[in-house]
């Protein structure tokens, strides 16, 4: 007999046999056994839940003569032609291939002829969401006047797209995601009767890639018993599933959070080089970072290594707070373009730069102040009862000397850019050098190796001139990588210069700060241009297209900003 997939030879073929649905089995039961089933039903869930399994379970049971307590026999004639698929009366239709009107037009006309073998005609219309409007409005009429002895099961993974009127009119049962835990016991059940070794951590990795679906979890061990001749371990389901093993990720995470950026890029890079994804790696490591909160609260962690169990007390839960916001962040980012290496690569270099916490103590309550603190404010209310007792006497306190501050901690420096230099652009900036040099930035980006990628992504060309151009960063400390990084200026005005001709080289200023200089670059532009126009009026007065000398001043203005930055940035208010 030719092989079997997994999936196919241990698909459910009673209500017992389904896993992580046992409140919707239970109902279908007490229908069946008790006769009060409905016309239509609709089946709702993820793939691979067991809607389409529960669907024919459900034709068999109440078909089968000598069903017990909602279950069907599978001996009988009628059980194993359903299951066979040598039923008439049950009839399964991919609506993905059957979506239009005369497709559903054909059913409604067969479902007025009685069932010829079994007691009830069944229709089971798998993604029934795929249907056209025409269609729903031809089965709408069949549900509103169904046939005798004849039942519908639609089953969809998107009910949101099936119209509310073919909704309302059917029994709704949504089928979950299931849960890891009752993966692994079924799959080691599985194995179990089929005489294969496995490793149970391998399971975990099985149930974990599964995301909640029996079928994909039975078809991902599949692949593994035929990677392993028959064996499954868990380096062979790591390798097979493209996961990422618990050390990996701890070595990584452990880097971030001991601000070590480069070592956090290396890993990354080699990453890359195996073949992950980057929607994979984000994936796996917002599980990863949930896994580890959730650790961290219930001391419980399943299908995870020793490790991780003990680097769990190591972690800040702060820090894995921003490590689920970034890649949250990261993820929504990724979307949209076309290189999402750059935003894993930002990702890191973001995450590995020095945060502050809050000390807290053990319970999480604030902690308490120091014997230092504790000795200054002694000190503080000592000095404010003898200025309260000179007063009562009525005389004047005496100066006391202020207890000594404590030292501040020092903190990162704002970066300070060079407004000489970036003045000296916007003089001579122009609206040709600005479009020139954000026309080379995409070709410059591809010149670098990664690190400076990541470095420039974020970066935006704010003005230039032929002799240079003003560069803005998001974040302080990614200008002072700019301005101080060996050589890193004079790689780019080489590129620069190499793919457009371009021989100006930038100037470093953060994104917040920009603003305030280019506004007051424009404030001394236009009080420079009206000491002009005052002056031109006083020695040789004129008149030119009937404009005053203040409005030819204006618009003298408008024109140079525009030029400056560009008509498409330029707001104009009377």
């Amino acid at each position: 007999m030719a092989y079997q997939a997994l999936y196919r030879k241990w698909r459910p073929q009673t209500f017992d046999d389904m896993v992580g649905q046992s409140a919707v089995t239970h109902t279908l039961k007490n229908a069946i056994s008790n006769h009060k089933t409905s016309h239509a039903y609709l089946f709702t869930g993820p793939r691979g839940t067991g809607k389409t399994s529960a669907a024919k379970v459900f034709a068999k049971a109440i078909n089968c003569p000598n069903q017990t307590n909602g279950e069907p026999c599978n001996e009988c004639e009628i059980c194993k032609g359903i299951t066979n698929g040598t039923i008439g009366d049950v009839i399964e239709i991919d609506a993905a291939s059957n979506n239009g009107v005369e497709e559903i037009r054909d059913i409604r006309d067969k479902a007025r002829y009685a069932p010829t073998q079994a007691e009830y005609k069944i229709y089971i219309i798998d993604e029934v969401h795929m249907l056209s409007t025409g269609a729903f409005n031809a089965l709408l009429k069949t549900l509103e006047e169904p046939p005798q002895k004849v039942i519908f099961i639609l089953a969809t993974t998107e009910p949101h797209k099936i119209p509310a009127t073919i909704i309302s009119r059917t029994q709704r049962f949504d089928f979950r995601r299931i849960t890891s835990q009752e993966i692994i016991d079924r799959l080691a059940y599985i194995l179990g009767q089929e005489g294969i070794e496995y490793e149970a951590d391998a399971l975990s990795v099985v149930a974990r890639c599964a995301n909640g679906g029996m079928r994909d979890a039975l078809s991902l061990l599949d692949q593994m018993i035929s990677f392993g001749d028959g064996k499954v371990t868990l380096e062979e389901a790591i390798q097979v599933s493209g996961s990422l093993t618990d050390d990996l990720m701890i070595d990584f995470v452990k880097d971030l959070q001991e601000t070590k950026a480069e070592e956090a890029l290396e890993k990354l890079q080699q990453l890359f080089k195996i073949g992950k994804e980057a929607s994979r790696l984000v994936e796996e490591w917002l599980e990863f970072a949930r896994d580890l909160l959730i650790a961290k609260q219930s001391g419980e962690a399943i299908g995870r290594s020793e490790r991780f169990l003990q680097f769990k007390d190591e972690v800040e839960p702060e820090f894995l707070y921003r490590f689920v916001e970034a890649l949250n962040q990261t993820q929504q980012e990724m979307r949209f373009t076309t290189k999402p290496t750059i935003s894993l690569e930002v990702l890191t270099i973001k995450m590995a730069q020095p945060y502050t916490l809050t000390p807290r103590t053990s319970s999480g309550a604030p902690a308490l102040p120091s014997s230092e603190e504790v000795q200054q404010l002694q000190q503080q209310i000592a000095q404010m009862q003898q200025q309260m007792n000179a007063l009562l006497q009525g005389g004047a306190p005496q100066a006391q000397q202020a207890p000594k501050a404590q030292a501040p901690r020092p903190t990162r420096a704002a970066f300070k850019p060079n407004t000489t230099a970036i003045q000296k652009i916007l003089t001579e900036a122009t609206r040709e050098d600005l479009l020139k040099v954000r026309d080379l930035w995409g070709d410059l980006l591809s010149c670098l190796n990664p690190q400076e990628q990541a470095l420039l992504s974020q970066s935006t060309v704010n003005a230039a001139g032929p002799n240079g151009f003003v560069l803005g960063f998001a974040y302080d400390h990614l200008c002072d990588i700019s301005e101080t990084r060996p050589g890193f200026r004079e790689l780019i005005q080489e590129h620069l210069e190499r793919l457009g001709g371009y021989s100006g080289t930038f100037v470093a200023v953060t994104q917040h700060q920009w603003p305030q200089i280019r506004a007051d670059f424009l404030q001394e532009r236009k009080k420079n241009q009206e000491e002009e126009a005052v002056s031109i009026v006083t020695e040789e007065p004129a008149v030119e297209d009937s404009l005053t000398p203040e409005q030819q001043a204006f618009e003298q203005k408008v024109n140079d900003t525009i030029e400056l930055f560009g008509e498409d940035i330029v707001q104009i208010e009377e």
